[in-house]
This record gives C-alpha cells, structure tokens and sequence, in this order.
C-alpha cells in the first residue's frame, strides 16, 4: 500500500514559517501510523522530530493532528486513513521542532489542580482505605486518561486563551474531587471555579470525540461544574 504523507515541519533554528513536506511511504494497511512516520524518519529524512514512547497508546506521547483529528499516532491504522495523509503538531502548544510541541503549559494546569491523594487522617492499623464498588463508579471514568493532551488540544477556547486550564486538568481533577477516600475536593473546587477553569468549557464536545480512552469529558467537566453549584461533593 503506496500512501502519501503530507507532514508540517518547522525547524526554529533555520525556518521562518513552518512548511510541507510530502513522503511517499510504503505500508501495510495495519500498520500503525506511526509505522509511517518511522519509515519516513529512519529512511527518508533523518531530521523529522516526533514523540512517541510505548507505541501501544498507553504513554500519550505521540498526539498529532491526524487529517484535521487530534488522534494518536500509535492508535490509528493505515487502512484507516486512505491514501494521502496529513500530519500537524497538536494546536495551542508552541512548536520546537515538527510534530514536538512544549507542553509545560499543559503541565502546569495539571500541577495547578493537585493531582495527587490528600488525606491527612492516620491510615487504618490493620488494612487499606476501603472503598465500596458504587464510590468507585463516580470517577472511574476519569481514572483512564493518559495526559496525552488530545482533548485540551482539540478544545477552541484553549485555543483562544491558553490560560484555561482546559479538559485534561478538569478530568485530573475529577478523578480526585469523586474519589470518597481523598479529602483536597474543596482545594480543588476552588481552583477550578474561576474565569480559567471549569466556567469556560462551551461544551463543544471535541474533547470527547478525539480521547483516545474514550473518555466522557464533557460528563466530567458538566459533574464538576455541578459540585461546585452545589457546594461540594
């Protein structure tokens, strides 16, 4: 299977604006699109610059906008995406190099909602913190997300404003807001009940329709949206 890849590059040491290159690559229809970007790297033009780690979607590393989708990389086959393919960095995020973004602002939001347990009381002599099957199911959801930063790159009022701290913070936090055994809701409530947090969700849902978890974000924002109203948990 003969493809096109048609890929934005960007060099900051040498180029003014970004540009294209077009690759023709040999696949197997059920290689991954990283696959592709491989041949194109190691055969082709050694200069191509791309994230990737684990090649079996559990790292995240590899997002990309995939012909106009945010997808990763690792996640989408070849048969999949027809015979000419168009590669971007994800949007939002300052470009270093090609398909590699900096995602330190996308870090600090995640750092801003404490994404960590928080529970000051002694633990139990004898056995763990204990949590029934039904508690469990109010943030099971969210304890899937992989940091890959789909949703928040696919989210236009992250695009407008890079200060919203954007989906993936608000379902970092949700995992941990629901959670009956953490005691930092109110903390993280507070830091999500601003102009920058949960209020500038327009619930567009691109953030769903991209996760590669396939996650319920909009669900998540719209419950933390809800405790907040209400006051808590």
């Amino acid at each position: 299977m003969n493809v096109t890849l048609k890929i934005k590059r960007f060099n900051p040491e040498k180029d003014a604006k970004p540009w294209w290159g077009e690759y023709e690559v040999d696949v197997h229809p059920n290689d991954q699109l990283l696959d592709a970007l491989h041949a194109v790297k190691w055969h082709q033009d050694g200069t191509l610059t791309l994230r990737r780690s684990c090649a079996h979607g559990i790292c995240g590393s590899d997002a990309m906008v995939v012909n106009g989708r945010n997808r990763l990389a690792c996640k989408v086959l070849m048969k999949d995406l027809g015979k000419k393919v168009q590669v971007e960095p994800i949007r939002g995020l300052p470009v270093l190099k090609d398909l590699v973004v900096d995602m330190e602002p996308f870090f600090a939001s995640y750092r801003a909602i404490k994404p960590y347990f928080i529970n000051n009381d002694p633990p139990p002599a004898s056995r763990e913190r204990y949590q029934s099957v039904e508690d469990r199911e109010r943030f099971d959801d969210t304890t899937k997300c992989i940091l890959c930063a789909c949703c928040t790159t696919s989210c236009p009022s992250f695009w407008a404003n890079g200060n919203y701290v954007g989906p993936a913070a608000i379902v970092q936090a949700h995992r941990f807001v629901f959670d009956s055994r953490d005691h930092g809701g109110p903390e993280r409530l507070e830091v999500l009940n601003d102009a920058m947090g949960v209020w500038r969700c327009r619930t567009v849902f691109n953030c769903v329709e991209c996760c590669p978890r396939e996650i319920n974000i909009t669900r998540a924002i719209g419950d933390v949206k809800k405790a907040i109203l209400e006051g808590g948990v």
